[in-house]
């Protein structure tokens, strides 16, 4: 966060609140010209601040209105085991977001599906599949409360 001043901050949370606003757009939220702006944003980029531009989608429209958190234990924790894991859960279009954790508790997953058996299929006939797998332990969401993608900057 050195590398940037304040424009750059401002810049990056215009663009997390609508990265489809023009560069003309910004310019003006930013009293500064087309060019600067240009500029910054390909810094940034180049930085790696910015990874990617997405849309976000309402998952109810697009038919996975079930969030599923998934707490995966592993039997063994050398190297491999992992690294498999990690490298395999790449390849499992349902889950969302894979994170390795410290505590008790080895990997969490986030996965969004049409129903609960869809859940239940996925468990059965793929992550249960998964080499080295302990224990799951799943928590389905009731209502989403707070839903933010962008990061305090």
């Amino acid at each position: 966060m050195e590398n940037l001043d304040e424009l750059d901050r401002t810049l990056l949370r215009l663009l997390q609140q609508d990265a489809k606003m023009t560069t003309k757009e910004l310019a003006a939220e930013l009293n500064l010209t087309i060019s600067p702006v240009y500029e910054r944003i390909k810094r940034l980029e180049s930085l790696g601040y910015i990874k990617q531009y997405v849309a976000v989608l309402d998952k109810t429209l697009i038919g996975q209105p079930v969030t599923v958190f998934c707490q995966v234990s592993m039997r063994y924790h050398n190297e491999a085991f992992i690294e498999k894991f990690e490298q395999t859960i790449q390849d499992l279009e349902e889950v969302q977001e894979c994170y390795h954790m410290a505590g008790q508790v080895d990997f969490l997953l986030k996965i969004n599906l049409k129903s609960l058996n869809d859940y239940h299929d996925f468990v059965k006939y793929k992550l249960s599949k998964l080499e080295n797998i302990g224990t799951l332990n799943s928590t389905f969401v009731l209502k989403e409360i707070k839903h933010n993608i962008g990061y305090s900057i």
